[in-house]
């Protein structure tokens, strides 16, 4: 008799579970079966950038040259799972170029539902003056899905209600005591009374947190904390995470941390042995703080 995580892991080969592999995504996750991932959590190479990894794809070229990896992410991933892509829009000639947005479009032609966005603050970003814009402090955290129903758990992501509850709460007015529907039509509403006397709410889509640089060889980390927050969201335990652009392995990190299964793809030999290293590390600490228990 399998345990429930044990049936989870009877839909990936052994070789593929818990893995670091080096190559391009687009190959490697051609063994992969389908409907095999839960969730795919990624920030692949921006346009422009990492050009002595990845090429420095250009912004008018960048659709083509990631579409096709989508088809192989459409297909692993499960009808319940999740894509989630940290990317954001280049500044070509004075401009913000469209890449993004017509990824987006182009994936929805493809089958992808564009489910949601979500916002990373950076709360620590550089300062700096340019002639018609101020500093980038956030970037996109594109949703997509391959159905209108999908796994959510939106409890494991609750905060505390805040200092605003104090007043907000104390006097509710009418409206506030019934389903308080959006006037510009967006399909959200409210209906404050809900949370008088709770101490937890549910979070907005705006998360702040700060930059984070694991190694100087790589130079694009975001915070472990943030593919953490979207594990917890989107996966349970034993279930198996994707990153196909993994770099220094922080989602693997984040995965190896929550309990999750992960595998992580790279072009890079370079970033595949940082990403073992850091993984290495990780067990290490795991092995450290186990003997200090036990005495």
């Amino acid at each position: 008799m399998f345990t429930e995580t044990e049936q989870k892991k009877e839909f990936i080969p052994v070789d593929f579970r818990n893995k670091i592999i080096q190559g391009d995504c687009e190959d490697i996750l051609k063994a992969i079966p389908d409907n095999s991932i839960d969730l795919i959590f990624t920030s692949p190479p921006y346009a422009d950038q990492r050009s002595a990894t990845y090429g420095g794809i250009k912004p008018d070229k960048y659709v083509a040259w990631f579409m096709p990896k989508t088809d192989e992410f459409f297909r692993v991933l499960k009808p319940t799972g999740s894509f989630v892509l940290n990317i954001k829009e280049r500044v070509v000639d004075g401009e913000r170029h469209t890449y993004v947005l017509e990824l987006i479009l182009a994936m929805r032609k493809k089958g992808w539902r564009w489910t949601e966005e979500y916002m990373w603050h950076k709360k620590n970003s550089h300062p700096g003056k340019w002639p018609n814009r101020f500093r980038d402090n956030w970037e996109r955290l594109i949703h997509f899905t391959k159905q209108k129903n999908f796994n959510m758990y939106q409890d494991e992501v609750m905060v505390p209600v805040g200092d605003w509850a104090q007043s907000r709460l104390k006097n509710l007015s009418e409206t506030d005591k019934k389903r308080d529907n959006s006037r510009v039509g967006s399909g959200f509403g409210k209906n404050i009374s809900n949370w008088v006397d709770r101490d937890m709410v549910y979070p907005s889509n705006v998360l702040h947190m700060a930059t984070e640089c694991y190694n100087q060889q790589h130079s694009a980390v975001f915070p472990v904390a943030l593919p953490e927050w979207f594990l917890r969201l989107f996966t349970q335990p034993g279930d198996i995470v994707l990153d196909p652009f993994n770099g220094s392995g922080t989602t693997c990190v984040a995965a190896d941390r929550l309990g999750r299964d992960y595998l992580g793809i790279d072009i890079s030999q370079d970033y595949c042995e940082l990403a073992i290293n850091r993984l290495q590390n990780e067990l290490n600490t795991k092995k450290g703080n186990n003997k200090h228990e036990a005495t």
